[in-house]
């Protein structure tokens, strides 16, 4: 798994790769965490085709696995959303909720991605 380390604004991140997929299942996120882990860094800027296949279908249930795991290492997790993305309504819906919260967030370009990883 290949990422980029990121430090801006005194916050240190990892960078997966535009169209590379890195977590093909929801097992995968033990070794994003563990690179986060070796890296010092408590967030992760991902495009879609870095998640699972069915990420954005709620009702494979992997963003829920996932995205629980990240809130129990305290890993914040955003997603620059790509223009032919297609959400589901639920997916829409938890969006909503979670747009309050620290955990997770999904952007329309990536600057938006890096200022919402960097504020506290």
């Amino acid at each position: 798994m290949e990422f980029r380390v990121f430090n801006l604004q005194g916050h240190r991140f990892l960078e997966g790769a535009p169209g590379q997929p890195l977590i093909r299942r929801p097992e995968d996120l033990s070794m994003v965490l563990e690179a986060c882990f070796d890296n010092a860094a408590r967030a992760l800027l991902l495009y879609p085709e870095n998640m699972t296949e069915h990420f954005f279908d709620l009702s494979s249930g992997e963003a829920g696995t996932i995205l629980q795991k990240l809130r129990n290492y305290h890993i914040r997790l955003a997603i620059v959303r790509s223009p032919k993305l297609q959400l589901s309504r639920l997916f829409a819906e938890m969006i909503a909720d979670e747009s309050s919260g620290p955990y997770f967030g999904l952007f329309g370009d990536r600057a938006a991605a890096q200022q919402w990883l960097c504020r506290e």
